[in-house]
């Protein structure tokens, strides 16, 4: 492996996190008395000037080889994650350094966790810089690999590959620049589209352009301790809801129905079973918020909590207008399936993916027509796509180390003093890059803060372990084998 080659594209992403943190110390700039400003001045120029070393004393190469290809993906997320700490690390306040990492890695990652006890005593550049973690993770994890490895040839990688999504692309064919292009519009379009509703609805510009940072790049970090439930409007909790439904959706099948291909839009099965499941959940939770113990006497609010926490939750966002801890066990466990679940390949979120369970789903199905059916031939299919046995070979494999993780970490979280459902939801929800949890610990209203030190180091790796599709860091540690 050539290490000059890796860290010129890792160098190239440092100086894209040193422009953000640059333009978060203007927006301190412009606060009077911002305390923010010198730590992420000092933070900007550090990051820049170590993007710009590569650049200067490595010159390009014209092809990189997959195992290059892995290196820059897993370090770029890594070192992005260390220099993301120095603001927080700088500024000081409740940011231990455990406490920043934990809080950088939410952020690229666009979990959406938190350690702070009081969010609203950030000065607004911080809170800007903050906001924008999220939003370049978000927009990373969908371009990344067709932006910065276009040169890479036969790339086979998972990351690269992203198995399932080709399902959601069966009419969606566009060569890899034209695709990024595409979802960086999309993206783009979204941002700038919900900035002015959110404006229009009553926020401020400044919280309108933090909180649709957080919808669209499905982090969910807010500016406001009661995160949305502080803005107190129906408008405001409309609007968020539809764009944190559209973050969750393949942003290619997004720019096929705004171009005027909906029937291609609403013939995908992937967008029909994740949106048809999102429904079933909304409606069941908001029937026992209203019928159980949620303590909503009018159906309207039962039906309005419900549904903006069932699509906070299934899109990753984990933005709430409620305290779910105290809600009835019936929709507390739909909120984990969804946290489990997840949106669909080629969004922002991360989790499983409705692509992977529809295909689980379908498998089983298949699995018990050759059962009454020995000799017959039967293929799984969805829409116009079939579904080969490695592929389905591949999905359960997936789906079962992700259980497996989970297992595995709540089994650490509960050896650490945590109680079973804190270390059970926290666990799921910050592999699925949910962000919060359903225990006493870490409910939609508190945050992180409480947890040990090593159970904080342990999430965030299992942060990064989620967003990379687990596989892109595991492969990390077998690279050696790698022919």
């Amino acid at each position: 492996m050539r290490t000059p080659v890796v860290l010129r594209y890792i160098g190239m992403i440092l100086i894209l996190n040193g422009a953000f943190m640059a333009l978060a110390a203007l927006i301190a700039l412009l606060h009077e008395g911002d305390s923010s400003f010198v730590p992420l001045v000092i933070s900007a120029a550090l990051t820049i000037a170590t993007g710009l070393c590569p650049l200067v004393f490595i010159r390009p190469e014209a092809n990189i080889s997959n195992k290059e290809g892995y290196y820059i993906v897993v370090l770029a997320w890594v070192v992005c994650c260390f220099f993301g700490m120095l603001p927080y690390l700088l500024w000081g306040g409740e940011f231990t350094p455990v406490n920043a990492w934990f809080e950088s890695v939410s952020g690229y990652t666009t979990t959406g966790s938190t350690i702070l006890n009081n969010i609203e005593a950030l000065p607004k550049g911080l809170l800007f810089f903050r906001a924008c973690t999220g939003w370049i993770g978000g927009l990373g994890v969908v371009v990344f690999m067709m932006l910065l490895l276009p040169t890479i040839k036969n790339m086979k990688m998972r990351l690269a590959k992203v198995e399932i999504s080709h399902l959601s692309k069966d009419n969606f064919k566009y060569r890899l620049q034209q695709t990024a292009h595409i979802i960086i519009g999309v993206y783009a379009g979204l941002t700038l589209l919900e900035f002015l509703l959110l404006w229009m609805a009553g926020m401020s510009p400044f919280d309108a352009i933090t909180h649709t940072f957080s919808t669209v790049s499905s982090c969910g970090f807010s500016t406001k301790n009661n995160s949305i439930l502080f803005y107190d409007s129906v408008a405001i909790n409309s609007i968020v809801m539809v764009f944190m439904y559209a973050a969750g959706l393949h942003f290619g099948l997004i720019f096929l129905a705004i171009s005027g291909h909906h029937r291609q839009f609403f013939r995908s099965p992937v967008v029909r079973f994740y949106t048809l499941l999102m429904l079933i959940g909304v409606v069941c939770v908001s029937v026992d918020l209203y019928f159980g113990q949620g303590n909503y006497a009018h159906w309207s609010d039962a039906l309005h909590h419900g549904a903006f926490q069932v699509v906070a939750t299934a899109s990753t966002t984990g933005f709430a207008i409620a305290d779910t801890t105290v809600w009835p066990a019936f929709s507390i466990l739909l909120l984990i399936y969804f946290s489990l679940q997840c949106a669909c390949s080629g969004s922002t979120s991360g989790g499983i993916k409705a692509d992977r369970m529809l295909i689980l789903f379908q498998s089983i199905k298949t699995h018990i027509k050759k059962l009454q059916h020995p000799n017959a031939v039967i293929s799984t299919r969805l829409g116009n796509a079939t579904i080969d046995n490695d592929m389905m070979s591949s999905v359960a494999v997936f789906v079962l180390l992700y259980i497996l993780i989970v297992f595995v970490v709540t089994l650490f979280l509960s050896f650490c003093g945590i109680d079973m459902l804190s270390a059970f939801s926290s666990t799921v929800a910050v592999i699925g890059n949910v962000g919060p949890g359903y225990g006493e610990m870490a409910g939609s209203m508190g945050n992180f803060a409480g947890f040990p030190a090593i159970v904080k180091l342990v999430l965030s790796f299992t942060m990064l372990l989620g967003r990379l599709e687990i596989y892109g860091i595991i492969v990390i540690f077998f690279i050696r084998s790698w022919k």
